[in-house]
């Protein structure tokens, strides 16, 4: 090698060209950006400017709160942009990390993939510093953010294509103490429905990364539809404080109500759609359903008088999701059957 001339650096040994405006480590309330050079034609010299607000006071616990992981779902943007405003220094006792939309460019645009490289945050970690855009938003959340936290909590909601009942969610894990403190985390979220779940495409996920470090994760699945109901809002400002009370970071005992306990326990609760078409709902989300049970329909639209195509449960429980657009293509998630616990 000549001399002077420095070796390349692997991926892992690059630094992020992601920039925070706030100091992670100083008390008090910091409402910044996390910028991203992007040069583009409309701006030589831009960049993604990603909202971002720090809480701390003292020592304690940090939580890392995400919304618009995907851009078409609004929960939780909803609660956090309102969270960021509202708390103060004095109500928390640790660090309160808040990014109301990590994927600020689809979150802009309205749609589930970012409009820049057509990247699924959720589907794009750990990311590369030297990448697309959403691999370098995924690059910088694997290894600065991730690791300040103890309790990571992910909002999620159907986007344009799916609806769910509302429900938060933990995954079953391994390490079975982790889980159970997943699983207390959920339930402290006080969800009208709480889901032990099972991903169908795990890999890439901010889940996974977040889980594989050993964090408190939770998720959630509140509605859809690409839009959020007065309902579905409360649920997620709800919640969000009563984590962070769990996790001793805010003062004072979570809000709790009913929940129903959920479970995804195989792949069995997932039919695809096989036929493109006009779905027909037949039972609504809720609605309890026994193997066998008709849960839809999808009809033809090409020529009348053709039968439609039969979906039915192959496990007895509720419908906990849909396809939401009235029209199906084939491979389209068309419906999740959940278990109900005991």
């Amino acid at each position: 090698m000549n001399a002077g001339v420095k070796p390349l650096r692997s991926p892992a040994q690059r630094l992020s060209p992601i920039k925070a405006s706030v100091d992670f480590e100083a008390d008090g309330v910091q409402h910044g950006f996390l910028r991203l050079p992007y040069s583009r034609d409309d701006s030589a010299w831009g960049s993604v400017m990603i909202p971002i607000t720090v809480v701390k006071r003292g020592d304690g616990p940090t939580a890392l709160l995400t919304g618009a992981n995907h851009g078409d779902e609004y929960e939780g943007p909803i609660a956090l942009f309102d969270l960021a405003r509202t708390l103060t220094v004095d109500r928390v006792q640790g660090r309160v990390i808040i990014v109301p939309a990590m994927n600020y460019p689809a979150f802009q645009a309205g749609t589930r993939t970012s409009p820049i490289d057509r990247g699924n945050l959720n589907r794009s970690f750990p990311g590369r510093p030297d990448g697309t855009v959403t691999e370098k938003i995924a690059d910088y959340f694997q290894r600065t953010l991730l690791p300040l936290a103890d309790i990571v909590l992910d909002f999620h909601s159907g986007g344009r294509t799916l609806d769910f009942l509302p429900y938060a969610a933990a995954h079953e894990l391994a390490d079975k103490d982790q889980e159970r403190r997943c699983f207390d985390a959920v339930a402290a979220f006080a969800a009208p429905y709480s889901m032990r779940m099972i991903e169908i495409d795990a890999v890439g996920m901010y889940d996974t990364a977040a889980e594989a470090m050993g964090k408190v994760f939770v998720t959630t699945e509140l509605s859809g539809g690409g839009t959020a109901t007065a309902r579905t809002a409360q649920i997620a400002k709800r919640g969000t404080l009563n984590v962070l009370k769990h996790a001793g970071i805010v003062s004072g005992a979570p809000e709790m109500g009913p929940t129903r306990w959920l479970d995804m326990p195989s792949a069995e609760c997932f039919r695809f759609a096989e036929d493109d078409g006009l779905v027909e709902p037949v039972v609504d989300l809720g609605d309890p359903v026994r193997e066998g049970d008709v849960i839809a329909r999808v009809h033809p639209v090409g020529r009348t008088g053709l039968a439609p195509a039969e979906y039915r449960a192959a496990l007895d429980g509720v419908l906990a999701a849909r396809h939401f657009p009235g029209l199906v293509k084939t491979g389209d998630c068309l419906a999740v059957v959940a278990t109900v616990e005991d």
